[in-house]
């Protein structure tokens, strides 16, 4: 009986740390004249956990600890933020706001609010830009509920992939 009454509360304790929102994917590439749009989910698991999947599971963004792994157009891209600093910045972010916690501090990224939302623009230097994948992230988060509202990753030229979420 005591075992099965742990395993009801661990279950509660899961499905409360874990949460389940729906996404538009917009992928804009400047060559072509009409923007892709697809519709997925957004699901967290706590404490660093994200899955941002579109296309029927196609396209996933995935952050799984320090791992990252992105599938795009049948592409698997693979990053570890122990070795890559953007994104290494990018995972404290999304940490912090997940867990509710303050947004660090750092020199490679800037934090602005207003109209009860806080976007977080993360930019690397112009020495580690040559070999990123992206030219910057920018997050923006409603600053009361803390619930993700727009994530746009800057490729190069008028390149980018955002994600809206309801």
């Amino acid at each position: 009986m005591k075992k099965q009454i742990i395993l009801f509360l661990f279950c509660l304790l899961s499905l409360s740390a874990m949460s389940q929102t729906t996404v538009t994917k917009t992928q804009h590439r400047q060559a072509v004249k009409t923007d892709v749009v697809t519709t997925g989910t957004l699901t967290i698991r706590k404490p660093d956990y994200v899955c941002i999947s579109t296309d029927g599971d196609k396209d996933q963004l995935i952050m799984d600890g320090t791992k990252f792994t992105m599938t795009m157009g049948g592409r698997k891209h693979t990053t570890d933020s122990r070795k890559n600093p953007q994104f290494a910045t990018f995972q404290q972010v999304l940490t912090a706001v997940i867990n509710g916690q303050p947004i660090p501090a750092g020199d490679d990224l800037t934090v602005t609010t207003r109209g009860g939302q806080t976007t977080v623009t993360i930019t690397p230097s112009v020495k580690k830009k040559k070999r990123q994948l992206f030219t910057s992230f920018v997050l923006t988060v409603d600053s009361k509920t803390k619930a993700f509202r727009l994530l746009r990753m800057n490729g190069r030229g008028d390149d980018y992939t955002e994600y809206t979420f309801k």
